[in-house]
């Protein structure tokens, strides 16, 4: 990172940028933008006009800001005193028209929000507080995430849905448009409705991410079977995890179960989203 300085033709003569912010040298500032004195930018991110980043917020390289982004803003958080917390985020995300990125409480399980690597958070998306967003994960217009939710790589959120503090929301598991998540989503899972429930497995979202090409088509095969073991059963979740696990070694089967597991036992989790009406056929 270098200082800021003010470069011909990448920062707007009307953008205001903080002395002791650190802004790489090829880092480009609309008309009207406003950077803190805590911010570091890294290379090549474009930060659009009317764009407030404030806080202890660390931006790495290839992010792309639109018009009206409120990133580092202090947490809506009774608890906060004003602690020097922060955002994080990566390298490669596309954040949208007036999305809002709060930094952290602190807590014992961390100080920063987190957005990973190559996201898209589409138009008035707002991350709350200690968010974690993993890699490669699209969130949908007008989505309003709370506090503490985790999303992990790959998961597809659709338009207006509400989840609530604490959810966890498991890879390539998409989340239809306007439903409420008060409860885990599992991983690979098509989950829909208000309350949310789980309708089948994401077989789409699978597929396009090339699993039914892991193992000659055994992942898919084995993720089939687990769908039957844990939402066709009668037994409870419990006793159905048990079978799951003897399912064998499979990265993604292993992952599944893990997931539920921890969803199931961990203190401060949810639980997992029960089962709904089935969706169609290939369910």
């Amino acid at each position: 990172m270098n200082p800021t300085a003010l470069s011909t033709g990448l920062r707007h003569p009307t953008a205001v940028i903080h002395p002791r912010a650190e802004l790489h040298e090829t880092v480009e500032v609309g008309a009207y933008a406003v950077i803190g004195e805590h911010v570091r930018i890294g290379a090549r991110t474009v930060v659009g006009p009317h764009v407030l980043i404030e806080g202890w917020t660390e931006i790495g390289s290839d992010n792309e800001f639109f018009h009206g982004a409120s990133i580092g803003s202090a947490p809506q958080d009774l608890k906060y005193r004003g602690e020097p917390s922060r955002v994080v985020i990566g390298n490669g995300n596309r954040i949208r028209e007036f999305v809002t990125i709060n930094r952290a409480t602190v807590t014992a399980d961390g100080d920063a929000t987190v957005i990973g690597h190559n996201n898209l958070l589409m138009a008035y998306t707002h991350v709350g507080h200690n968010c974690v967003i993993e890699d490669q994960v699209i969130i949908t217009n007008a989505v309003s995430l709370a506090g503490h939710i985790h999303i992990e790589r790959q998961a597809r959120i659709g338009g207006m849905v509400g989840l609530h503090q604490f959810v966890r929301v498991g890879q390539l598991a998409m989340v239809g448009a306007m439903a409420r998540i008060d409860r885990d989503v599992p991983p690979f899972t098509l989950v829909e409705g208000h309350p949310g429930r789980v309708r089948g497995f994401n077989w789409v979202g699978l597929n396009r991410a090339g699993i039914s090409g892991e193992g000659n088509g055994e992942t898919l095969r084995l993720l089939k079977q687990a769908y039957r073991i844990l939402y066709r059963s009668s037994r409870p979740l419990e006793h159905s995890l048990k079978e799951l696990q003897a399912l064998g070694s499979n990265p993604r089967i292993e992952h599944l179960y893990q997931f539920l597991f921890d969803s199931l036992t961990v203190t401060g989790r949810r639980g997992p989203t029960p089962a709904g009406r089935k969706r169609s056929s290939e369910d």
